[in-house]
């Protein structure tokens, strides 16, 4: 099977840019806000480096990486794959404020 490749789950949040160009999380008109689920796919650009991290999905949604997690191959399907990886990053107290989400 050499079309095999490494799977990762990334527990992610949408964001958004505010008026001065710093990334936030997208909240509804109640101010709270979910984490989804996205992995890496065969045509994934970019690579993962650290928690915070951007990335696009398929339908270019702007997401900061949460949480990540092995996913054996034959599982992937469970999720859905992301486009790319940025080299941008979400702040480390929108970042805290997410990880709260986690439990």
């Amino acid at each position: 099977m050499k079309d095999k490749y490494e799977v990762t789950r990334y527990i992610g949040v949408p964001v958004d840019a505010d008026q001065s160009g710093n990334y936030i999380i997208k909240k509804d008109e109640n101010g709270e806000f979910k984490l989804h689920d996205w992995r890496t796919g065969k045509h994934t650009k970019g690579k993962f480096k650290k928690i915070g991290q951007l990335f696009l999905t398929e339908n270019n949604l702007l997401v900061a990486v949460i949480k990540t997690e092995s996913v054996k191959f034959n599982n992937r399907h469970q999720y859905t794959p992301l486009q790319r990886f940025t080299s941008e990053s979400l702040s480390d107290e929108q970042v805290l404020e997410a990880k709260k989400r986690l439990d």
